[in-house]
């Protein structure tokens, strides 16, 4: 064979071998698993959790000393939460046909036999509430009687009826009912970022507002004390940052003012559960993306240290009904999720599960640095940088954009994040405004016109990597999901000479299709938040990258789920016909079987790859 043959062979061998590295290294990352939403048996000698260990989301057993998990459900869609009846007769859990958003709810034994479904299926939206103290009465909230708001539902167990207990305005959930059953407290979204608590008396339907207020602001939580007197909330009414209130009743129901009993000028409430006895309560802060953890005494008010995390994120169960144990799911940037039980009177933590990671060295994994920069206004921003071992700066760094958009970033484990890191790029994931945790003020920062200001961000976000000698400036990328796919988008529309390569997964690209085509309940929650289609159609053009994909350069990847109801599939096609037309290299990626977002292991395993492999051949040329 000539020598000029044998080099041309050699180097198509090479980059084969590449792809197969790039593929299998990709592959190991993206099947590591994780668990779950744990609910406690009665006796707490046994959970319930949701793991991905046989490719797709769904229920195992576990003792609760740990040991060999036992499947209990093997649904063709991903299961969700769950809930076991206090009686420990029943499971309640809840699966999404398709991945999509018409969730619906099913009853099984314990075993996981005499499952039964008790939504009436088809379209509707139904959301897992819980369980009344005594086990008769399962919760949920459904859109069956009208496809733009989520009314308030309770299923009884004996005669296998569901009752209709309050006609929700928009978004319903219900929070907790009291032990005697005369009361609900239920949550009611006006818009995004603002919503209120209300008592409803479950025979008659009298209604009180227990949270007046000037918007913006969020309730949450809605516990009953064992009595029924007292409601405690998570609150950020009259104040920046959420904190523990509580809600004194009258003898007739009638509400006082929320006091607060718990704050931290530092950190945001995350979540808190209240025990059994109603004497304690386990409440998870977040501090800058990181969480921490106390206990508060319920009648002296003191609060004391919880326990120490094995790692960055975490958040608490149910109590057990002595109120000695409690599940924690806890994971981080090279942990993923996994349930652990805490004895409150031992002070000893103990892993219950212990999620694949088959391949993968989780200690080499990379943890990010905290990072705090500036906006191009002034405004104080922060996000998370994840450098690869050995990583020559400035070099490749790919710039990642959170849903919501008002989610977090936070250190939790990202596959995507590690299959990029484990290929020499970094991820730098900044927490714009309008991101959650850092307070009400900032969280709202970006509502309608504001939005601008937090597109500008973005470039801001790039310019900073760029100045600290971290990023190559020819060399960045940019990519999110959901709002963040908004945001790619926003990028590579707005800033096309910042960025080489961007992947959009499953990103909102044009208002006007968005709220004629998303959930109706969605839509209507959203207008304060992205501006209104009826009064603010020309704001949502000019926020809507569709009418500016002209500008883009940078060759584009499009990943979206054909079942999402959230952020219909127009949107994907809409970038992609345009793009295709203008010659701007675009590849597409259309899962049949999914919804907003990737739980089946195969699926994210391709978009894990086909993503790495876009920013390799974009970025490290």
């Amino acid at each position: 064979m000539p020598r000029i043959a044998r080099l041309a062979l050699a180097a198509v061998l090479s980059l084969h071998g590449a792809d197969d590295d790039l593929e299998s290294s990709v592959s190991l990352m993206s099947k590591i698993g994780f668990c779950g939403s744990p609910t406690l048996s009665p006796d707490a000698k046994r959970l319930i959790v949701n793991c991905n260990l046989s490719g797709s989301p769904q229920l195992w057993m576990v003792p609760a000393a740990g040991g060999w998990p036992v499947q209990l459900t093997a649904f063709d869609d991903p299961v969700g939460g769950a809930a076991w009846s206090p009686a420990g007769d029943w499971v309640a859990l809840s699966v999404a046909p398709g991945g999509g958003m018409n969730t619906q709810i099913y009853l099984m034994r314990p075993d996981g036999a005499g499952v039964k479904r008790i939504t009436e299926g088809g379209k509707d939206n139904n959301w897992l509430a819980d369980w009344t103290h005594d086990g008769k009465w399962l919760a949920f909230s459904s859109n069956r009687a009208g496809a733009a708001a989520m009314d308030s539902y309770i299923y009884d167990v004996a005669s296998g009826e569901t009752r209709l207990i309050a006609k929700n305005p928009g978004i319903g959930a219900i929070e907790d009912i009291s032990r005697d059953q005369s009361r609900a407290v239920i949550n009611r979204v006006r818009s995004r970022g603002d919503s209120d608590l209300y008592l409803v008396e479950i025979d008659g339907g009298k209604e009180r507002l227990l949270t007046p207020h000037a918007p913006p602001a969020t309730f949450s939580g809605g516990v009953f004390s064992p009595d029924g007197a007292t409601v405690y909330l998570a609150s950020n009414g009259d104040r920046d940052l959420t904190a523990l209130g509580r809600i004194r009743l009258g003898a007739g129901g009638e509400p006082g003012p929320i006091e607060i009993i718990a704050s931290r000028d530092d950190a945001e409430l995350q979540e808190f559960v209240i025990d059994e006895d109603g004497r304690a309560a386990a409440l998870a802060w977040n501090v800058a993306g990181r969480t921490q953890t106390s206990w508060l005494d319920l009648e002296s008010l003191k609060l004391t240290a919880g326990p120490k995390l094995p790692s960055e994120i975490g958040g608490f169960g149910r109590f057990s009904k002595d109120g000695g144990l409690i599940p924690i799911v806890a994971g981080g940037a090279a942990a993923p999720n996994d349930v652990w039980l805490y004895d409150l009177r031992a002070g000893r933590l103990w892993q219950v599960t212990r999620s694949p990671h088959a391949g993968v060295d989780l200690g080499a994994l990379v943890r990010p640095e905290l990072v705090r920069f500036k906006a191009l206004d002034g405004l104080d921003l922060s996000g998370w940088l994840y450098k690869p071992r050995g990583f020559q700066a400035p070099g490749a760094v790919v710039l990642s954009f959170h849903g919501g958009p008002e989610g977090q970033e936070r250190p939790s484990f990202r596959a995507d994040y590690q299959a990029l890191l484990a290929r020499g790029i970094a991820v730098f994931a900044p927490n714009v405004r309008g991101s959650s945790g850092f307070g009400k003020k900032f969280v709202n920062l970006d509502n309608g016109e504001l939005r601008f200001d937090g597109v500008r961000d973005i470039k801001a976000a790039a310019q900073h990597i760029v100045a600290a000698g971290i990023g190559n400036p020819k060399r960045l990328g940019i990519m999110g999901g959901s709002y963040g796919g908004y945001m790619t988008m926003a990028g590579l529309t707005e800033f096309p000479e910042l960025f080489a390569a961007g992947a959009n997964y499953f990103g909102i690209v044009n208002f006007e299709t968005f709220f004629q085509h998303t959930e109706p309940w969605m839509a209507a929650i959203s207008t304060v938040e992205y501006g209104d289609p009826k009064t603010q159609a020309d704001l949502l053009k000019r926020l809507s990258p569709l009418y500016k994909l002209d500008r883009i350069t940078a060759p584009t990847l499009v990943l979206h789920g054909a079942n999402d109801t959230n952020v219909p599939v127009v949107e994907a096609t809409q970038v992609v016909n345009t793009l295709k037309g203008r010659g701007v290299p675009v590849a597409y990626v259309l899962f049949p079987d999914e919804g907003h977002g990737f739980r089946k292991t195969p699926n994210r395993i391709r978009a894990n790859v086909e993503m790495v492999r876009w920013f390799e051949k974009h970025l490290k040329r």
